[in-house]
């Protein structure tokens, strides 16, 4: 059923799960690296003497920073915007599903080298759904009152 503007008048199935799953991955994201933090579970990279060493924490330290800066308040829009089914929305989702992919090949790459990791492991489901999520929101653009 569609409103007048042509933009159906309920919220998908997919799209009231994507919302969710946002928000969920919203809250772990803050809750990984909050425990990081208070753990001190990686060192600061000011304090290693080994380049590997160093390289590795500041890697992690640089996931944390683009994390907090980029991909919590791209899972924090996508959620509120794709709830509401607004255009933004739509596009802060997009958004966090390509940092997904983006920033889960470096990780599970990195871990298929060495071990996997907490993060590796505990991502792997919202990098799964980000691949499942742009095609899927693509395909239901409308919805968003985007034209195509």
């Amino acid at each position: 059923m569609s409103g007048s503007s042509g933009v159906p008048t309920r919220r998908s199935p997919g799209v009231a799960f994507l919302a969710v799953v946002n928000w969920v991955a919203l809250a772990v994201t803050l809750l990984f690296w909050g425990m990081v933090l208070a753990a001190r579970v990686v060192p600061p990279p000011t304090t290693l003497t080994v380049a590997a060493e160093r390289a590795n924490a500041a890697v992690t330290y640089g996931f944390l920073i683009g994390d907090l800066l980029y991909s919590a308040p791209l899972l924090l829009l996508a959620a509120l915007g794709l709830w509401r089914r607004r255009s933004w929305g739509w596009l802060a989702a997009q958004m966090a599903s390509a940092l997904w992919i983006y920033s889960m090949t470096i990780v599970l790459l990195r871990d298929a080298c060495t071990t996997m990791s907490p993060g590796g492991l505990l991502f792997i489901p919202f990098v799964l759904v980000a691949v499942w999520a742009v095609p899927y929101l693509w395909a239901r653009r409308r919805e968003f009152g985007i034209a195509g």
